[in-house]
């Protein structure tokens, strides 16, 4: 069994209400090795008590530092905003959407750790799917 590294920040976001106004909240990253595509994401709204929980693909995170990316329930794209390079994040559900503003240079720098504890293009040789399809079939 291979050991698990886990890669986490929290960085400051902005829910963005309008053009003109933007609530600070924050927001926790995680990746894990044994889960290599995927960056889970922890919001705390303002006026919520529990959070709220996104994954995002780890390509779609990087893309997103040099363009617009993804479709369905998220989409980002770089900005720059007062001067700062922002990634804006798009979300869509049943219960609502959302645009928060993540500090480009936080971003990076998280996916810089995660791009050294699994290099980009080596995520297949992280997954053991002899022990996902065992799980999924004591599951049924």
């Amino acid at each position: 069994m291979r050991a698990v590294r886990i890669v986490a920040c929290e960085l400051p976001v902005e829910l963005v209400l309008s053009p003109e106004m933007s609530v600070p909240m924050q927001a926790a990253l995680r990746y894990e090795t044994d889960d290599p595509y995927a960056v889970r994401t922890v919001f705390h709204p303002p006026g919520q008590e529990q959070p709220v929980e996104w994954f995002f693909g780890r390509d779609m995170l990087a893309e997103a530092l040099s363009g617009d990316t993804g479709q369905g329930d998220v989409h980002m794209w770089p900005n720059t905003d007062s001067g700062r390079d922002v990634i804006l994040v798009a979300l869509c559900s049943p219960g609502g959407s959302a645009l928060l503003r993540f500090p480009a240079q936080d971003v990076e720098s998280f996916l810089r750790e995660t791009w050294s504890a699994v290099p980009p293009g080596t995520e297949p040789a992280r997954l053991d799917l002899d022990a996902e399809l065992a799980q999924l079939l004591a599951e049924n």
